[in-house]
């Protein structure tokens, strides 16, 4: 594989042209030099903004080029299994938007390729994995400093939602981060799932908003997760460990906003700001990840703490849990064994 990693971006939305930015502003030992999407005037345009030279139709034609030595995948969620196993195929390592794919038998599929191929070269965009605080809860649990974990309370809100999003997308788009980040933090896979929601807000009407989870894992600890993609005031992520010798949460999201890193109280009143999405309360994670996959593809690995594809089954697979609680009114729900998923 040559010195500089030869990347090529597929999808030119949200996250295809954050990606792009960040090859921009240089990362070490990698080059953004193709871009693909239907849209080949989207893809044009980015490509010349990030200095990629190849502009591809499909990702496909990006993937069969040979114009690139590694992919990433920030296509719609409904493409991603199928590009994922071409580029497999063709072995290119990939970097791929969460989800892996929305159904598990969709992940599964992607699995079993891997396992044929017997190169493990896939990564999820899980970014949360590279998150200082996330970090930062991971390792107080792993020396077990503040005894053993008890319960974990989750809460993850948006300003908005995509218009044409259903309530099954909450939980299959939105809630998968969490869904993959409790396991990794408590170690220990989700078992048992139950859906619900109560009054739902009048602002969206194509979705129940906001959701209501209830997770138990193979050790016994619960843990709760409240989604909503309406919030309107900001975008706000929070979680809290309760273990037996203290309670260890993230900073309130506004102290973590790189623009406005404090918050301020005066004259009896505590103000700060909201990001208006994901991307500056995890521009941190997201270039720490793409660093690290750039380094590993290089070496055809896969980074170190990165999700597998195993991993993104795993967390689809119980997100299909949440979806059928949910379908069949709340009741709980055993997540299936991976092994069962993968026949």
């Amino acid at each position: 594989m040559a010195e500089t990693l030869r990347v090529g971006i597929i999808g030119t939305g949200v996250m295809g042209q954050d990606h792009a930015r960040n090859f921009a502003s240089g990362i070490a030992g990698g080059r953004l030099v193709a871009v693909a999407d239907v849209n080949t005037a989207a893809a044009s345009s980015l490509a010349a903004q990030a200095g990629a030279e190849h502009v591809f139709s499909s990702g496909e034609e990006l993937i069969d080029s040979g114009e690139v030595d590694a992919v990433i995948i920030a296509a719609p969620d409904r493409f991603h299994a199928g590009l994922t196993i071409r580029a497999m195929e063709r072995g290119l390592p990939v970097l791929c938007e969460k989800p892996l794919a929305p159904t598990a038998d969709e992940a599964a599929g992607v699995v079993h390729r891997e396992r044929e191929l017997g190169e493990s070269l896939v990564t999820v965009g899980f970014m949360r994995r590279f998150d200082p605080g996330y970090l930062a809860l991971k390792q107080r649990l792993v020396t077990g400093m503040d005894g053993a974990l008890l319960m974990s309370h989750s809460v993850h809100r948006n300003v908005d939602a995509h218009p044409d999003g259903t309530s099954s997308d909450t939980i299959t788009n939105s809630g998968i981060h969490e869904i993959d980040t409790i396991p990794w933090l408590a170690g220990s896979p989700i078992a048992h799932v139950q859906w619900t929601s109560g009054k739902g807000s009048s602002l969206i009407t194509k979705r129940l908003d906001p959701q209501f989870y209830l997770m138990t894992d193979a050790a016994g600890v619960l843990h709760t997760v409240e989604v909503q993609v309406q919030a309107q005031y900001g975008y706000d992520v929070r979680c809290e460990l309760v273990c037996e010798t203290a309670n260890v949460e993230l900073p309130r999201v506004p102290t973590l906003v790189e623009e406005n890193p404090v918050l301020v109280s005066k004259n009896l009143t505590a103000s700060s700001a909201y990001p208006a999405d994901w991307r500056p309360r995890f521009a941190a994670a997201y270039r720490a990840e793409l660093n690290a996959w750039v380094q590993a593809a290089s070496a055809k690995q896969i980074p170190e703490g990165a999700a597998t594809a195993t991993d993104a089954l795993r967390a689809t697979n119980v997100a299909n849990a949440l979806v059928e609680s949910m379908e069949r009114g709340g009741v709980q729900v055993a997540v299936p064994a991976i092994e069962e998923v993968l026949g």
